[in-house]
């Protein structure tokens, strides 16, 4: 999900916590992974409990959020399903960006969407208004957290992000405004085809940035330095 903050990223060697940016077999080779995978996997798997939460309080979805759940509203698919299958058609946009999935990209694409499914099933939508509030302000906190978490596991970017950081490199745009532009689009189209906008979609836009970098240096899990892109030192 594109969650990432524009100004996470750090130079590498210059901390032992900084996120670098390496090949998808580089962060297979970059050690920890008795901590990065079950990190990895709790934050994608949170990710997902995170969305159904905001659907259930029933005022607004996050930007992408709006475009699944107007598209399911024409075809027989859960939300789950479609976050699964938006996630596979944005990795086909990585080819021509030349983007390299790595291990957290592909898990990304299937967790977060089977995670919000086994949610939503067992989430009830709340009648009270604060119950749906409290759903709402807490799915948005949450998926801060998860985002760190996956982010900070270091083992590949999720699709949408990567879709949005390619762009930006290709274009030489900002990643602010690629970001932006992207979820703009994606809220158009999901309003045009029925989805789901609110203020729960304005509290997302506004929250999920600065909560996102406020957790990430707790999550992040340093690598043995190295290159960007190779493998990392010894």
């Amino acid at each position: 999900m594109s969650s990432i903050p524009t100004s996470t990223a750090s130079v590498p060697g210059r901390s032992p916590r900084a996120l670098v940016d390496l090949g998808p077999v580089a962060q297979l080779r970059a050690g920890r992974l008795a901590r990065r995978l079950p990190q990895l996997y709790v934050g994608l798997f949170l990710y997902g409990v995170s969305l159904a939460m905001m659907v259930r309080g029933a005022l607004g979805l996050a930007p992408w959020d709006v475009l699944h759940s107007g598209f399911i509203r024409h075809v027989p698919m859960s939300l789950g399903q479609a976050v699964v299958l938006f996630s596979f058609v944005v990795l086909v946009l990585w080819i021509p960006l030349r983007e390299m999935p790595g291990l957290g990209t592909i898990s990304n694409a299937l967790v977060v969407g089977v995670s919000a499914d086994v949610t939503l099933a067992v989430l009830a939508q709340p009648d009270a208004v604060w119950a749906r509030i409290s759903l709402m302000v807490g799915g948005v906190v949450l998926c801060g957290a998860a985002s760190a978490l996956y982010i900070g596991a270091q083992l590949g970017r999720g699709p949408r992000d990567g879709l949005m950081t390619g762009l930006a490199r290709r274009t030489g745009l900002s990643l602010r405004l690629v970001r932006t532009a992207l979820e703009v689009g994606v809220v158009v189209i999901g309003l045009l085809l029925g989805g789901k906008l609110g203020i729960g979609t304005v509290a997302y836009a506004l929250a999920i940035g600065p909560l996102t970098q406020l957790m990430l240096p707790w999550f992040t899990v340093g690598l043995a330095r190295g290159p960007v892109g190779g493998d990392p030192a010894p």
